[in-house]
């Protein structure tokens, strides 16, 4: 036993005398600066015939004001629009739309799906 604490004292004296090396490292963070005027811009949007998923969305911001839209298609065969903004003044606001596609999604019976 006394052997035992000999040698932890030992390894834990030649660690701290940099004898050993030690195994861990600092990581620092280092903050990115503050932009006051923050843009950015994405768009996506997906067609899949095979799986009749259609999708989309587009999004953009200036400084405080973001606006973008979304689209997909709902079951009954229509087309949702989501149309948005949002900023510190008038917090987020949403105007969504239906539009028909002419398109009926069909269930595997052959019944319309709702």
């Amino acid at each position: 036993m006394l052997f035992k604490l000999i040698v932890v004292i030992s390894v834990a004296i030649s660690v701290r005398g940099g004898l050993i090396p030690q195994t861990y490292q600092e990581n620092v963070v280092l903050a990115e600066p503050h932009n006051p005027n923050p843009q950015y811009s994405y768009l996506y949007e997906v067609q899949d015939p095979i799986t009749g998923d259609s999708h989309g969305q587009y999004e953009t911001r200036e400084g405080g004001v973001v606006k973008g839209a979304y689209a997909l298609m709902d079951s009954d065969g229509t087309r949702r629009l989501v149309e948005y903004t949002a900023d510190a003044v008038n917090g987020f606001n949403a105007v969504v739309s239906k539009q028909p596609t002419g398109k009926l999604h069909v269930g595997p019976d052959g019944r319309r799906l709702v």
